[in-house]
């Protein structure tokens, strides 16, 4: 069987596994061994295929942690508005309970519920219109609108 083929197996068969995996890094392998297909195509001994397999698998997982590590740290889902389309939407609260220096809780309609509010530390507790900046279970965290 041509080595070419036998590169491109290998590939799939990684593509396959990371279907299941989710994680990229074998993806980034699978990468390499296409990169030993090619080397193979080329008329490369098979030296220099698992050295062009090595060298592409191995800086393509580089280049993935890389990214993800500049990628910062992605909010939690509670406060991910991409999770929560609740995140960044106002509302209004009348008056807060609570003594100083808080916390501050409320109980406001909101979205057609009655919801339990607590005040984001180091805001006043003054009615008004807030901001809901975390969402825990029937909790919205508010700050003061800007």
């Amino acid at each position: 069987m041509d080595d070419a083929l036998i590169w491109l197996g290998l590939a799939v068969l990684l593509v396959i596994l990371e279907i299941f995996t989710g994680t990229f890094y074998l993806l980034m392998i699978a990468f390499g061994m296409l990169a030993g297909a090619a080397a193979s195509w080329l008329g490369l001994s098979n030296p220099l295929q698992m050295l062009c397999v090595a060298l592409v698998g191995i800086g393509a997982v580089l280049v993935l942690r890389l990214r993800r590590k500049q990628g910062g740290a992605a909010p939690a889902p509670a406060a991910d508005p991409s999770v929560n389309l609740d995140i960044g939407q106002s509302l209004r609260v009348e008056h807060w309970r609570g003594a100083a220096p808080g916390p501050y809780h409320a109980r406001v309609a909101y979205r057609g519920a009655q919801w339990d509010i607590e005040l984001e530390k180091g805001v006043p507790p003054e009615a008004g219109e807030f901001v809901i900046r975390e969402v825990h279970g029937s909790r919205l965290l508010v700050s003061a609108a800007n």
